[in-house]
């Protein structure tokens, strides 16, 4: 396939992927008076006596906003909101095709955190969740945080997406090569937003985990550290080892890698614990290919890429986690809700395999799965 052609010509189709949908067609004149005036008065007072109502009534129970300013695209980086926009319209296709939630990209000609920050707190009550993209660490952090009383679901899938997906292939991968998931050692290569919020959540779940930056091991003590690093050395690093990636690889059970091409070799995998565990999810190309890793004696091997088995997509996660945290009316999601939604994900392969440790986003179900999950844990 000639992907860059068939790409363009595919999107050039429809002029994008997304368009508007009537839900109740005006026909006539009693439908008119129905939809606009004067009847929607009516409805309108009643929102205005009780601001819950809006669920009740309009589009915001069932639409997610796609907020990005285009820093951090994919493997493409700041390339700013016009080249994001079909990526977000991309991700808004994913919530209507896999959660059946409607969604809108929205996407920002600024990159000033308060400013972004001041604009979703003006656009949320339009929208029953706020689904953050491609903003860079470390102000994707500062920006969620900082949205979080917005009474209504909001969340970096960045980060969150991938750590659930990541988790839950744990989970199932630590079943396959017979070890315990508490007594795993893992590495993360990468402490962006996916980097971080992967470490932190296998932090509570493993035996330990190094983080591993472009100056090497995050421990105590590092020089330099935002307040975010700071936070991850506190409860990553037991040991506080110091030093590069193949220091922090000797003994390893997992890698996880969540940074650029090539950044693994396969020398580095036989640093590594018997059965190593390689998640090489740079994306489009991986800190290693399978095909090297194998070679290498990984026993397991995951990616992002969609050619290769045991693909790990947030795609999996984002849809569920959006459609279970609206039906009950979420005003966050939590910890509890992403472990949760993880642990589902695991649960839906029976017998994982070498090669299956993850559900594929077509397999029927999925999101209502998670999404069960997630409102069971509100």
């Amino acid at each position: 396939m000639d992907l860059r052609n068939e790409a363009l010509k595919f999107h050039a189709q429809h002029k994008g992927k997304l368009s508007t949908e009537v839900l109740t067609p005006i026909k006539n004149t009693d439908d008119m008076v129905l939809a606009y005036t004067p009847g929607v008065a009516e409805v309108s007072k009643v929102i205005a006596e009780d601001k819950e109502k809006i669920f009740d009534y309009t589009i915001k129970g069932h639409t997610i906003a796609v907020v990005s300013d285009g820093s951090a695209v994919l493997g493409l980086g700041n390339i700013g909101p016009e080249a994001a926009l079909p990526v977000m319209e991309g991700k808004a296709a994913l919530f209507k095709t896999f959660g059946g939630l409607d969604a809108f990209p929205i996407c920002l000609a600024t990159q000033d955190t308060k400013e972004i920050i001041n604009i979703v707190k003006n656009l949320a009550p339009t929208f029953g969740g706020i689904n953050l993209e491609d903003i860079s660490a470390p102000r994707c952090f500062e920006i969620e945080e900082a949205l979080q009383d917005l009474r209504i679901p909001v969340m970096h899938d960045d980060q969150h997406g991938a750590a659930i997906v990541v988790l839950a292939g744990l989970i199932n991968a630590s079943k396959v090569v017979e070890k315990n998931l508490s007594d795993l050692k893992v590495v993360v290569l990468g402490a962006g937003a996916a980097g971080v919020a992967t470490a932190i959540m296998l932090s509570s779940k493993v035996g330990d985990v190094i983080s591993v930056d472009s100056k090497g091991i995050i421990s105590k003590g590092n020089e330099g550290l935002d307040k975010y690093k700071a936070k991850l050395a506190a409860i990553t690093n037991k040991n506080n080892i110091k030093g590069t990636l193949q220091d922090a690889l000797k003994g390893a059970d997992v890698f996880i890698g969540v940074s650029k091409a090539n950044l693994l070799t396969t020398e580095d995998i036989k640093l590594m614990n018997d059965k190593p565990i390689i998640f090489a999810l740079a994306n489009p190309a991986p800190e290693i290919t399978p095909d090297e890793a194998k070679k290498a004696g990984a026993f397991i091997v995951a990616t992002g890429r969609s050619d290769y088995p045991n693909q790990i997509n947030n795609s999996l996660a984002f849809p569920g986690v959006f459609k279970g945290a609206l039906s009950v009316r979420a005003r966050r999601i939590t910890d509890e809700m992403k472990i949760k939604a993880a642990e589902t994900l695991a649960s839906l392969v029976e017998n994982p395999t070498v090669d299956k440790i993850i559900p594929s986003v077509f397999d029927e179900g999925v999101a209502d799965a998670v999404a069960k999950a997630v409102a069971e844990a509100v």
